[in-house]
């Protein structure tokens, strides 16, 4: 048994957020406690068509990584607002008004891409490491301890942990630009969704910032990352962009059942 596990909740704490290495079992093991607590309280698309076409799109990007002991899940979450996040061990979340704003494939591709290399990068893993909520202390301990046994531990785990997994550095959110950036040319998707996505989000902002304000507290989003991603792209030849996808009328057909769904609260 790993070490870590046979700590106090105190010390599990105070070691992961110093040295103490999570194993990719532990993040696996934790990424799906924390999903079942998401998935019971945020509210979901349930929809079988909706869902198996993001799927297809984000396994289409995960399998272009070289990650090949994760089962990826990909899930839309029915809110207006504007968001995406990912939870370790391969559950990526993002918002139906997310969605509802892309106007074609490669922009939303360009979300799950940033998204699914958080997870790869280990980006929410090692920010679990470094923090210290009672929240997200509590899930670590009964995740890696198996102590929960009881109701009011159990509920301690609650979907306001999800935020330790949403908010990132800016260094973070730029190493997933690029390593994002990367994978969507691997998967044969047109990276020009990156900027253009961006572009979309920054002029949201200026119209309607209610909407994107939980994007943007949690997505470091300026002018520069619209400017960087467009300089990554310049690093390919011509020739190696001809071809890749840009939208599909899968994608349209997606988005049209999206909008006859029951409208978001």
């Amino acid at each position: 048994m790993h070490a870590c596990i046979r700590f106090s909740a105190v010390a599990l704490i105070a070691t992961l957020a110093s040295s103490c290495a999570i194993s990719r079992q532990q993040e696996i093991q934790m990424g799906n406690d924390y999903a079942t607590q998401i998935n019971a309280e945020l509210p979901l698309i349930r929809d079988a068509s909706v869902n198996s076409y993001i799927a297809a799109l984000g396994n289409q990007l995960a399998a272009a990584t070289t990650v090949r002991d994760l089962t990826w899940h990909f899930t839309i979450v029915n809110a207006k607002e504007v968001n995406a996040f990912a939870v370790p061990g391969g559950h990526i979340y993002i918002n139906r008004g997310l969605i509802e704003r892309a106007t074609s494939m490669h922009q939303v591709a360009s979300v799950l891409a940033h998204e699914i290399a958080h997870v790869t990068e280990r980006h929410s893993v090692d920010q679990m490491q470094q923090m210290q909520g009672a929240n997200v202390g509590v899930a670590l301990l009964c995740v890696l301890t198996n102590t929960c046994e009881s109701v009011a531990g159990r509920t301690a785990i609650n979907v306001g942990g999800s935020a330790a997994f949403a908010s990132f550095s800016r260094g973070d959110e730029n190493e997933a630009d690029e390593v994002g950036l990367r994978l969507a040319v691997r998967a044969g998707i047109d990276p020009n969704g990156f900027p253009e996505m961006f572009r979309i989000l920054l002029d949201e902002r200026q119209h309607n910032p209610s909407a994107v304000e939980g994007f943007f507290s949690t997505h470091p989003l300026a002018e520069d990352r619209i400017t960087s991603t467009r300089a990554l792209i310049a690093t390919y030849s011509a020739a190696q962009l001809r071809g890749l996808q840009r939208d599909s009328q899968a994608f349209q057909n997606f988005k049209r059942r999206l909008a006859g769904l029951p409208a978001a609260r």
